[in-house]
């Protein structure tokens, strides 16, 4: 019989750790955090959804939500393809989801072929399916279904390519995942107590209620106890959390969390750092993220964009409808012009194979930044984010409408003593005017009144003609052609 954790001794193993440690559960003191240099000059990694809900694969990640609401296209679904739901259920996926063909060391090296600088799989999400080894529950990866240590495999073969392993909790949700499931005759059924699979499936509230239902305070400690055994287990360089932790109840356990992780951060000796959404962190203690969507505006903080390289879909699917690779690769310019991160998500399929499209699409974008990764690896704002007529509709879930990107879209980074102008539409007949690097009146205003030394191509042996004046930097090229990003790199004196 396999012994579990002990709850209390852990959650005493968690407070002491706060006593001792340098931060405390409060805002004042977790505001002494530092960004994790690391994290800062990375500015692109993986994210990956893989899960029980990659076998069904249908519509979304949310399937085992989505399947238990009566009327949906999900539900329709499953009870055409698996039948009523009290003889099949979620829990009636996990034996299907065999992982036969997962290679870590595969997965590992197309990673690091992309450019990635950091990897975070999603350890545990709305389906409440640990997706590595764990003491706490036994409806994890490494006791049924694949009965493989997901996360710890992963994080073998990324430490190999020096590559940080992180982690995605979406466990929160779970208190209402699976609560539609009690009202028809489904295999959720009560009474359900800490430990089952479906435990709790309460009723579903409104998303953004601040204040009511709020959960109970025995899963709130599961919670932390979970997270913070994904932190002592694997030491993730990265804990990102999904919404609704900025729920008041989950306040106090945040902060708990926070001081635990940065104090244990603290006596490994690593950088670390957590991304949150909907101000449910107070401001500087971590990391802004943004879901499917971008700021419009340069920021004078760290900030990070999570989308995925399907439309539709966090999850693999058989329906997924793809961005491009230019598109991403736009977007992830225009991201760290305005001091930003991006996190692309992939979706492997149930049995570890990931889709030949999402390949496709890694590899591409690899090698665009093998070439022009000077231009975003390491690199800083510069005094305005970029210019041209294309607007970028700021918020969430904005990403699935396509940019049309025009040859005066240009977006600046620098670093040591150049400035890298990337122009994300390059104009077939190869001439460029910058407008704000023209010669202009700086007596007063912050206009550039910088020397340029040089100006050269990444990825092109042509030395371009340029000029400067009122009208702004001209540059002329007659052999560069490029359907992606062209960056100039831009000697300053």
């Amino acid at each position: 019989m396999k012994a579990y954790v002990d709850r209390q001794a852990y959650l005493q193993q968690i407070d002491k750790v706060i006593e001792h440690g340098k931060y405390k559960d409060n805002w004042d003191s977790l505001s002494q955090y530092k960004l994790a240099d690391w994290y800062r000059e990375a500015k692109f990694g993986i994210f990956i959804h893989w899960g029980v809900y990659s076998v069904p694969a249908f519509e979304n990640e949310w399937y085992s939500r989505n399947m238990y609401i009566q009327g949906s296209k999900a539900y329709e679904h499953h009870v055409k393809t698996y039948g009523q739901h009290k003889d099949f259920g979620y829990k009636d996926f996990i034996p299907l989801f065999k992982a036969e063909k997962f290679d870590p060391a595969e997965w590992a090296q197309l990673f690091q072929e992309s450019g990635a600088r950091y990897v975070m799989p999603v350890a545990e999400h709305h389906d409440g399916f640990q997706m590595y080894r764990s003491d706490i529950s036994k409806f994890n990866a490494y006791e049924m279904g694949p009965q493989r240590d997901i996360l710890g495999e992963l994080k073998l073969e990324l430490a190999k390519r020096s590559i940080p392993i992180c982690a995605s909790s979406h466990r929160i949700e779970h208190w209402f995942f699976m609560g539609h499931g009690k009202e028809f005759d489904s295999d959720i059924k009560e009474p359900l107590v800490r430990g089952d699979f479906y435990w709790a499936a309460m009723p579903e509230p409104d998303h953004h209620d601040l204040y009511s239902p709020a959960p109970s305070e025995e899963f709130l400690e599961d919670w932390l106890l979970r997270t913070c055994e994904i932190v002592d287990r694997y030491q993730p360089k990265i804990v990102y959390f999904d919404w609704w932790i900025q729920h008041s109840s989950v306040k106090p356990y945040l902060k708990k969390f926070a001081a635990y992780y940065y104090n244990r951060a603290e006596e490994w000796g690593i950088e670390v750092a957590i991304n949150y959404k909907h101000d449910a962190f107070m401001f500087g203690t971590a990391v802004v993220d943004i879901e499917r969507g971008q700021f419009a505006e340069q920021k004078p903080y760290f900030w990070q964009t999570d989308t995925a390289v399907a439309k539709n879909s966090w999850c693999y699917t058989e329906n997924n409808e793809y961005k491009t690779a230019n598109e991403l690769i736009c977007d992830l310019v225009d991201i760290v012009s305005k001091n930003g991160t991006m996190l692309l998500n992939i979706g492997p399929k149930a049995d570890g194979t990931i889709p030949n499209e999402d390949k496709n699409i890694l590899l591409e974008i690899g090698d665009w930044l093998h070439t022009n990764g000077e231009a975003i690896y390491g690199s800083k704002v510069w005094r305005k984010a970029g210019e041209g007529p294309t607007t970028i509709e700021e918020g969430q879930f904005t990403d699935s409408k396509s940019k049309s990107f025009t040859p005066e879209d240009i977006r600046f980074t620098v670093k040591g003593s150049f400035l890298y102008a990337t122009v994300l539409n390059y104009p077939e007949d190869g001439k460029v005017t910058i407008t704000a690097l023209a010669e202009q009146d700086a007596s007063k205003l912050p206009h550039f009144h910088g020397i340029i030394q040089s100006i050269t191509i990444l990825g092109f042996d042509e030395i371009p003609k340029w000029e400067r004046s009122s009208h702004g930097l001209k540059i002329k090229t007659t052999s560069v052609q490029s359907r992606k990003p062209v960056v100039f790199k831009i000697q300053i004196d």
